[in-house]
């Protein structure tokens, strides 16, 4: 049994794992993915992805947990943390809500979803790797915000909350239905800078 904690495993070989499961389950979701065409699409054998990971469900968590901090960096790494509030949180604003109705977030989504009864441990550690660690990120920059006397806000949680509400207006539930699948980047712009002129006619100091 490897015991070894999430992304503990690094090296060529532990990328061509997750970088094949990743392919298989957005294809064929959790239940469908099997460990075999998982190892074909990586290129290892059954035996390697074994001493790497224990089971198909840490696989898929760890997946979920490397796409997840790769695109929280990425988003962080945008803001310029010299640039005024209103333009770091349509910055981040953006990048939320690309992440949010991109194939891979939807897919993982509605995996998840399909799959709470029998396996409820896919959710929590897709809300663990996304939602919640990225709650924590959004919650970290309205603190600094409102030391700086940029924002004005009691129950920071909450507004961190609603933040990411915002930036899901519109396109996350027309996304969850199949209703719409691209999203241009003018629509993205426009519900980021909607959402962050509706914060801040709540928030701004």
């Amino acid at each position: 049994m490897n015991s070894q904690s999430p992304l503990t495993r690094k090296g060529r070989k532990v990328d061509q794992v997750l970088h094949g499961a990743r392919e298989i389950f957005l294809r064929d979701g959790f239940e469908g993915a099997s460990v075999d065409d998982i190892a074909r699409a990586a290129g290892v054998s059954k035996a390697t992805l074994y001493s790497y990971f224990s089971d198909k469900r840490q696989l898929f968590q760890e997946v979920v947990q490397s796409e997840c901090d790769r695109m929280a960096t990425r988003i962080v790494g945008q803001i310029n943390e010299n640039a005024p509030v209103r333009e770091r949180l349509i910055t981040a604003a953006y990048g939320a809500g690309r992440f949010i109705v991109s194939d891979f977030a939807q897919r993982i989504f509605r995996i998840c979803v399909a799959e709470r009864d029998r396996f409820p441990e896919l959710g929590q550690a897709y809300y663990a790797s996304g939602p919640a660690k990225g709650h924590a990120e959004v919650r970290y920059h309205l603190k600094c915000a409102v030391e700086q006397g940029e924002l004005v806000i009691n129950d920071i949680d909450m507004a961190a909350h609603q933040f990411t509400e915002l930036c899901k207006t519109r396109v996350f539930i027309r996304a969850c239905f199949g209703v719409q699948s691209d999203f241009s980047d003018d629509e993205m712009k426009e519900i980021a800078t909607e959402a962050v002129e509706t914060f801040l006619a709540r928030y701004g100091a």
